[in-house]
């Protein structure tokens, strides 16, 4: 007899994007090994008697390998109990959910994959924009800036049409290199792109320039999300006014941000 694995997605941060099987899931566990950007809200959820262990990244550093990670999964649910992965945003978009689920397979432990919502989403979602706007978007493309080895790289292999709207996971603090490969892979240096930092969370913040400005831009805190589009662009801003703020007084070279009443914050510099 061995216990069962839930590999769930914890979405961006805001619990109330939780899935109503995750919660579930989380009320029923006996293991629950968290990333550590799931935050404290969520981790709530999870009923006292419960073991909770902590296997992601503080201050860049990792606690455990992923290695680590997958002995561990094994080792609590050779025990018959059940235990819950628990992974910031969707187990399967950029998260080593693959990996997870195959060290699994290999042992011969049963495992379910419990989706969860993507940052993209919810950093689109939290702009106001359509990442697939049928007027401006025919494409959408995930991609990551950093590699496994722990290199910034980005390759758009020519997919960087003026349809598609790039989404990219794991910026780093430097956007420059991204900026490049856009640019050198056919796109405009007048594209519009957003980054969205804590997509969902009190703390979030916006900020919209273009590619040509994106080099020089101060990267916003992790995590950060960069979309790359005509999908950020005026005709699609015009559709939503309220989620963009200028103070009249601004000028080229300044920044102007507002706050809401719920601790969002929007960061805008002349494009």
């Amino acid at each position: 007899m061995t216990g069962k694995v839930y590999i769930v997605g914890a979405g961006p941060g805001d619990p109330e994007l939780l899935t109503v099987k995750a919660v579930r899931v989380l009320r029923t566990a006996d293991v629950v090994l968290h990333d550590s950007l799931v935050g404290a809200a969520i981790l709530e959820l999870i009923p006292p008697p419960a073991k909770v262990v902590s296997v992601g990244k503080r201050c860049g550093r990792k606690l455990l390998t992923q290695d680590d990670i997958n002995r561990l999964l094994i080792h609590h649910a050779s025990k018959a109990v059940t235990v819950v992965r628990l992974k910031g945003g969707d187990p399967l978009v950029f998260g080593r959910g693959g990996e997870e689920m195959d060290a699994l397979r290999a042992v011969g432990i049963h495992f379910e994959v419990v989706p969860g919502v993507t940052s993209a989403l919810a950093a689109a979602a939290s702009a106001g924009i359509s990442l697939t706007d049928r007027r401006i978007a025919s494409h959408v493309l995930f991609t990551t800036a950093h590699r496994r080895t722990g290199e910034l790289s980005l390759d758009l292999g020519g997919l960087a049409w003026p349809d598609t709207t790039i989404v990219v996971y794991m910026p780093g603090s430097d956007y420059g290199p991204i900026a490049d490969a856009a640019i050198v892979s056919g796109l405009s240096s007048n594209t519009p792109c957003i980054v969205v930092s804590s997509a969902s969370l009190p703390g979030q913040q916006i900020f919209r320039t273009t590619l040509r400005q994106l080099a020089t831009a101060g990267a916003l805190a992790a995590p950060a999300l960069l979309i790359i589009g005509n999908v950020v662009g005026a005709p699609v801003e015009e559709l939503v006014p309220q989620f963009w703020y200028q103070l009249a007084s601004t000028t080229a070279g300044e920044t102007s941000a507002n706050a809401e009443p719920n601790g969002i914050s929007i960061v805008r510099r002349p494009s």
